[in-house]
């Protein structure tokens, strides 16, 4: 199987029991993830090589996060303890109309303040074949920025497949900072993964008259920006997740791709999924399951349908990461989506 390096901040995790209300709760479920963790555990769960590299303070809290991670049969071997503490979110999960919240409690965390010199990229990517980041690492600091382009420096020296989760937040950073440091990391970009906001605040791109919190999705406008960003960039795939939200418990689930060589564009299957149970780490799962399937050498088309499929069972799955099998995908994504129970 390949060997996979992601690196980013993974957080603990503070939410509501059920659909309760911040004011409402006496007491939180407790979860470790964050975006590139959540992908290493996904490829980890799929049979590949999986290591997650981070920063985490060198209290019980950090030993925490990196037994949670060896649970997962993730690689916590370049995983450096420094810093003062881990960072961590609330989560109040909407329900019907009501929207989920989330507020970040992550400032001055381990990752945030960790300077590129408390690791070794030479080591890490010296055996590795990918290397997966998102935009929301370079976003939490400066010096994480920095850090970043440090990873991608040493993963293409080591002719390395980097791929990326645009993922924007604007709790985090304005539209203006995230374009300006994230095309910069395109150079190092070989697969562009993203959402229609993810691509309009951090490449500037539009799908035109897309608008989710109507259901309304225009195909046109995707081939044209997916286009665009293969001229500008020259990635060798671009590929956006398509959510419909018809409310925080109803989602349509779908996603489109574009070879970069050849210009097919292909639209996947669309899922129905409702109720959610928890929707938090969806994006992560289907960059999980999209590596997972180029990695086994389907093609763009089949390893799309995988990531899909992975992703809309994520939805069922409380907690940020994906607990299910290959061959549970699999099936999905050949079309069995009864919910039979399997005895």
């Amino acid at each position: 199987m390949a060997k996979i390096v992601t690196m980013g901040e993974i957080m603990l995790r503070l939410s509501t029991p059920g659909n309760q209300r911040f004011i409402q709760a006496d007491e939180f479920d407790v979860h470790y993830g964050g975006g590139e963790a959540n992908v290493a555990v996904s490829l980890a769960n799929y049979g590949h090589d999986a290591e997650f590299v981070t920063a985490v303070p060198d209290n019980a809290i950090g030993s925490c996060v990196v037994a949670t991670l060896r649970k997962y049969g993730v690689s916590t071997a370049h995983i450096a303890r420094c810093g003062d503490r881990l960072g961590i979110y609330f989560l109040e999960t909407g329900a019907a109309m009501r929207a989920s919240q989330v507020v970040y409690d992550r400032a001055g965390s381990s990752i945030a303040t960790a300077d590129a010199s408390v690791f070794d990229f030479d080591a890490i990517f010296r055996d590795a074949d990918w290397f997966h980041f998102t935009g929301i690492t370079p976003a939490i600091s400066d010096s994480a920025a920095a850090l970043t382009e440090a990873a991608l420096k040493a993963a293409k020296k080591h002719g390395v497949t980097v791929s990326v989760d645009l993922n924007f937040r604007k709790k985090l950073w304005s539209s203006e900072k995230a374009q300006k440091v994230m095309t910069h990391l395109m150079q190092y970009v070989d697969i562009c993964i993203g959402n229609e906001e993810d691509a309009e605040k951090v490449l500037g791109f539009k799908p035109g008259s897309t608008d989710v919190t109507k259901g309304d999705l225009e195909l046109a406008g995707y081939v044209d920006i997916f286009n665009r960003m293969i001229d500008t960039f020259g990635f060798k795939y671009v590929i956006s997740s398509l959510r419909e939200s018809h409310s925080a418990s109803d989602n349509g689930w779908s996603a489109c791709i574009m070879d970069g060589a050849s210009r097919e564009f292909y639209h996947s299957r669309k899922y129905r999924i409702a109720p959610i149970v928890d929707r938090v780490g969806g994006g992560d799962s289907f960059a999980g399951g999209l590596i997972c399937g180029l990695l086994d050498g389907k093609d763009f088309k089949a390893a799309l349908e995988f990531a899909v499929a992975a992703s809309a069972l994520k939805h069922t799955i409380p907690g940020d990461i994906n607990l299910v099998t290959r061959a549970e995908v699999e099936n999905l994504a050949g079309g069995d989506a009864s919910g039979r129970v399997q005895r």
